[in-house]
């Protein structure tokens, strides 16, 4: 979901480390203050500063709260259900509190049923103030990732469910891989091995980089089927930063 939060033109910039939180219910703008806490839930004022979805009971009166503390806003979930940042990242209130960083962050409130409630969170540079007009600038573009012929054509046949965007995508196996590539490209010869051989080295070499978002290699002496898992990372991070796209799903179409 693309951040709605934005300043009009003329605005006065807010002050760095500034935080903007808005739900369904209503919206907040808190300056940074050592000790400050801004609270979210179903409860009302003054238990919490920020209502979210006063009508499902399975969110908390007081579900979580923001501190501002070492010169960062801390996030704690004090709620019953869970609370899901990006990339899967879950609190309990177990959990300890997570600092945000500057931009936009996204959280969601465990509810009823499959229910999830959003809460956007935007923090303003922390040590410069937010330049006010960008509508012009260039449009920084995602990091992508660069593969040879061939590799594309592997983790498209083994993304494919990722590139049509199906929900709980999966790969497929080496073996219906091989089996595909042996009816698109009889010549080449596409083995099980060999395949296998030619997706562990783009995971490696990924990896190496370092800034790959997701674990690509094993830890220790894991078993094998936990490779699956690992390829899964790679496809879903490849797809995630457009450096695998729908069209390339033109290469299956014979």
């Amino acid at each position: 979901m693309e951040p709605r939060f934005s300043l009009a033109r003329g605005a006065a910039p807010s002050p760095p480390g500034t935080l903007h939180a808005r739900s369904l219910v209503g919206a907040l703008r808190a300056e940074p203050r050592p000790g400050r806490t801004v609270t979210f839930g179903r409860g009302t004022r003054p238990e919490v500063q920020l209502g979210v979805r006063v009508d499902d009971l399975r969110v908390s009166r007081r579900h979580g709260e923001l501190t501002f503390r070492r010169r960062r806003w801390w996030l704690r979930n004090t709620g019953q259900q869970l609370v899901r940042l990006p990339r899967g990242r879950l609190l309990h209130t177990s959990t300890e509190p997570v600092p945000l960083e500057g931009g936009y962050t996204p959280l969601f409130v465990r509810g009823s049923g499959h229910r999830e409630h959003l809460v956007e969170l935007y923090v303003t540079d922390y040590e410069t103030p937010v330049r006010v007009a960008r509508q012009e600038a260039e449009t920084l573009p995602p990091k992508r990732w660069e593969l040879d012929p061939d590799e594309e054509l592997l983790l498209v046949v083994l993304g494919q469910h990722y590139l049509r965007y199906e929900e709980n995508p999966r790969p497929l196996t080496y073996r219906q891989a091989a089996q595909l590539l042996a009816e698109l490209r009889p010549q080449e010869l596409w083995t099980q091995p060999r395949i296998r051989h030619r997706i562990e080295a783009v995971r490696h070499r990924l990896a190496r980089t370092g800034q790959f978002p997701y674990p690509l290699l094993r830890e220790g002496t894991l078993p094998g089927p936990a490779d699956a898992d690992l390829l899964h990372n790679l496809l879903r991070g490849l797809v995630e930063s457009t450096s695998l796209v729908p069209p390339a799903l033109r290469q299956l179409d014979d």
